[in-house]
């Protein structure tokens, strides 16, 4: 009984909302225009999000914790004698990898002249500014002698042209391990690729080579003569390409994934044009008909333009309160673009039913109470899910700012279809009534008139008027629609045909086969090459460092931030038991190779231990380079001692390196938290990778929550409970198959399948609660006699919105970019799921499952018959 008087009183509010817009048309119609102009000017203080690291890593990240603990430990300046400064912070750098074309040895005589070819011309990039032309050697790390520190596969090759030269034979180059001509023992594992060894680990081959250039952005003017410099490099490095054709270079920087990143939407533009152009012509031929004055073309382009108002309201206030663009802002318009044309849809389906004898006001008054109760409801959970994305609850910032963008524009939406698009259908309303020409406006004559023009006239000026047709034809007026006959004449018959209704189920037996097939494969996609433009410099990099570097991981730093007892032997024996199973690159294990050497035992007292250990450092040429991993500290009484230290350390990998890494790095945490010793690991990469899965799934996770809540707390407001009992088991289903069949379709979870998870939540209710309302809700008559009713009133609306939603997107599959290519999938199999289950699941299983009908008793008495039909006439 209260949920009856909500839906009476919230149907009378909204009755009375849309007589008085249709009292004040022009005022209506004209505010949202003004408000939409005024923010858009604001699109001069455009900004661009230039920050990947902070749009799609975990905002609260313990890896960040670790990174700021590694930087007050060891600063990047101590690390530049490992070149091992991008194990904190990636810094600026150039990065190159030279390949052949046919395999061929990139370590032999040719091709060894050619790699020391293209670094000498990469040291004399020159950069120019005002007054000074920058190189290399200016922004270079400097080593403690003033010069550049080059990547130790050059000396590598120096010193194998300079064997080659003298015709020594005794020079040989080990991997992953090799050793200079100075006695320093280097990694080579990231810098050879595709190696092939002879015995005791020689190179005999290797089919690529890495190299890499480190720059210093110490303050503002560095930082801007460094990017300055990549982008130099990056031409340089194609050049020399273009003079010798049969090596194939892959550049990257660090400035390349921001780059690739936004260039998404550079490559996107002339597809949104033509998507914009198709959805404009679709959606003008939807609301066409034969008949010239209830042929409503207008308002097909005038839903659209509501929806871009409110975007672009939205994208104003953004800029106002100084947001900044990214690339994931593209899957805005076809959030808008599925909600908005639905809504407009409907409330033209809406229209049709109104009686023509009514006035305009009248018509609006009920079709504002018709449909805007279940166009409030679904902007509501539109809301609701993506508000709690919107909160700090969300972990991802790009996901977190998508939501906020798209609640605001839904919001806005909102207002405007009330507003503005109720206004036009005023406009159009009036045209109607006076029997105008609803494209050109013009008085239609009379059919007796007609009868005298031309055929091509009579065929544009066709229409029906009231006082050619009786009472029994009145309603039957916007039959001529393509739509409303097809659904009417042929399809709600055969759908619930009782022949069709086993394949159906058949079908939905499969569907949900395929699916759980699916949901079972589900994969993380923490891979940064998912969100760029697919011809760029990150892709062909990242393919080409999987195929020649992926036997090793990144080199990863094991730091250890306590003074433990490093004379004692048994903490040594841990130390090297934690990097157990490891390549290391440690000072520690090299250090105890040169006690023993000297034969120096290890269990020293602490003092002459820590005394012989800076010495050592200090004093040895070749250990040197050791006092950057060791921090030294004095006590009152002279004493020194080691407050931390770190190691460097490389796992064996497969193909699969993401999920060995990512296994790597939680077997690691958890061990760091049960070890003796204090330490923690750090890459990089791990910034993105530390609780990704966490932090992806939380905001379809609350959404999934907040939208149950909602349809709980919508039970009291609608007129049965069991509404919602089935919208909630068809969201679950059609979920589920977007899930299964995204992962099939090679699709990973990551920042943009999530949002487009959220997004489906809404866009099957959008479209499914109608037509699970108009059923529910109807009485007397047979369960199918009702499920074809609900698809012949909400059928139209359904198929308009989707056909203008699919040819929107289809040229959204042709946009050269991983992230454009993720958002196609997704929207295409949300749109086609939901429409798979409105037009085939539940037609079919509410013809058998409950609510329970009543058959209509039929009325033996003909004079009560006529006294019903005199008072429904």
């Amino acid at each position: 009984m209260l949920r009856q008087v909500l839906h009476r009183g919230l149907g009378t509010s909204f009755s009375r909302l849309g007589h008085f817009v249709a009292s004040h048309p022009v005022f209506f119609a004209s505010a949202p225009v003004l408000i939409s102009i005024l923010l858009g000017a604001s699109f001069s203080r455009y900004q661009v999000e230039e920050s990947v690291e902070h749009l799609l890593a975990p905002t609260h990240s313990l890896a960040k914790i670790e990174r700021n603990l590694v930087d007050s430990l060891f600063p990047v300046n101590r690390s530049k004698h490992r070149l091992y400064s991008d194990l904190q912070t990636p810094g600026r750098y150039g990065r190159v990898i030279i390949t052949s074309f046919r395999k061929a040895n990139m370590l032999d005589q040719h091709h060894t002249d050619l790699i020391l070819k293209l670094h000498s011309a990469v040291t004399r990039i020159q950069v120019q500014r005002p007054g000074f032309n920058y190189t290399f050697a200016h922004i270079c790390i400097l080593n403690n002698d003033k010069t550049c520190i080059v990547d130790d596969i050059v000396h590598v090759l120096e010193e194998l042209k300079a064997a080659r030269s003298s015709n020594r034979t005794n020079f040989a180059i080990t991997y992953p391990i090799t050793h200079l001509k100075d006695g320093r023992e280097v990694y080579n594992g990231h810098q050879l690729g595709g190696v092939t060894v002879h015995s005791k680990d020689r190179v005999k081959s290797a089919e690529a080579i890495q190299l890499t250039y480190y720059l210093q952005a110490i303050n503002s003017l560095n930082d801007m003569v460094a990017e300055k410099w990549e982008s130099i490099f990056c031409d340089t490095v194609e050049l020399f390409q273009k003079s010798n054709r049969k090596i194939k270079m892959y550049p990257f920087t660090s400035s390349s994934l921001k780059e690739d990143f936004q260039k998404t939407s550079r490559v996107s533009e002339r597809y949104l044009i033509t998507s914009l152009v198709l959805v404009v012509t679709l959606a003008i031929l939807c609301c066409s008909m034969q008949d010239c004055v209830r042929s409503k073309p207008w308002l097909g382009l005038l839903g659209l333009l509501t929806v871009t108002l409110a975007t672009l309201t939205a994208a104003g206030i953004i800029n106002l309160t100084g947001g900044k663009y990214n690339s994931t802002f593209l899957g805005i318009p076809f959030v808008m673009l599925g909600h908005g044309l639905y809504g407009t849809f409907e409330m033209l389906s809406s229209w049709r039913k109104t009686r023509e004898d009514q006035h305009v006001k009248e018509r609006t008054a009920a079709v504002f109470a018709d449909s805007m109760l279940s166009f409030s409801l679904t902007t509501a959970m539109y809301l609701v899910t993506f508000g709690i994305g919107a909160s700090p609850f969300t972990n991802i910032e790009a996901a977190r700012i998508f939501c906020c963008n798209s609640c605001i524009a839904i919001f806005f939406n909102y207002l405007y279809v009330l507003s503005f698009y109720g206004s036009s259908l005023v406009f159009t309303g009036y045209i109607e009534n006076n029997y105008q020409h609803s494209i050109f406006c013009r008085k239609v004559p009379k059919p007796e008139v007609l009868q005298e023009k031309p055929a091509w006239y009579r065929f544009l000026l066709t229409a029906r008027f009231s006082e050619d047709t009786d009472d029994s034809e009145e309603t039957n007026t916007y039959e001529s629609h393509l739509l409303v006959w097809f659904l009417k004449r042929y399809y709600c018959d055969w759908i619930t045909n009782t022949y069709v209704k086993p394949f159906v189920v058949l079908f939905y037996l499969v569907y949900i086969s395929f699916a759980l097939m699916g949901y079972l494969q589900v994969s993380e996609g923490s891979d940064l090459s998912n969100i760029v433009a697919t011809a760029t410099r990150t892709i062909e990099y990242t393919t080409a460092q999987q195929k020649y570097f992926s036997n090793y991981s990144p080199v990863i730093g094991f730091y250890i931030y306590e003074s433990i007892e490093y004379w004692n032997t048994s903490v040594q024996e841990d130390v090297l038991e934690y990097t157990k199973g490891f390549v290391r690159i440690s000072w520690f294990e090299s250090y105890l190779n040169y006690l023993r050497k000297l034969n120096i035992s290890t269990g020293l007292p602490k003092k002459n231990f820590t005394d012989m250990l800076r010495n050592s450092f200090l004093k040895t040429p070749q250990f040197a380079h050791f006092s950057e991993d060791i921090i030294f500290s004095k006590k009152y009484n002279n004493e020194v001692d080691v407050v931390a230290s770190r190691m460097f350390l490389v796992a064996k990998t497969m193909e699969t390196k993401r999920e060995e890494l990512y296994d790597l790095l939680e077997t690691l945490r958890k061990l760091s938290l049960t070890s003796k010793v204090k330490f923690i690991v750090f890459n990089p990469s791990f910034v993105y990778m530390d609780r990704y899965a966490s932090s992806v799934g939380a905001p379809l996770q609350n959404s999934c929550i907040s939208a149950l809540f909602l349809l709980f707390f919508s039970a009291f407001l609608v007129a049965d409970s069991l509404i919602n009992v089935w919208l909630t088991l068809t969201v679950a289903s059609v979920e589920f198959g977007v899930i299964g069949f995204m992962t099939l379709w090679k699709v990973e979870l990551d920042c943009i399948s999530v949002l487009c998870l959220i997004y489906g939540i809404n866009y099957t209710i959008d479209n499914c609660a109608p037509l699970l309302s108009t059923f529910v809700l109807g009485k007397e008559f047979t369960r199918t006699k009702w499920v074809k009713n609900a698809l012949e009133v909400h059928g139209v609306a359904i198929l308009q919105s989707y056909l203008c939603y699919i040819v929107g997107l289809i040229p959204l599959a042709a946009v050269p970019s991983n992230l454009t290519r993720t958002l196609f999938r997704c929207l295409f199999l949300i749109a086609l799921v939901t429409f798979f289950h409105c037009f085939a699941i539940l037609p079919v299983i509410l013809t058998f499952l409950p609510p329970s009908k009543k058959k209509r008793k039929e009325k033996k008495n003909p004079e009560n018959r006529e006294e019903i039909e005199c008072v429904e006439m």
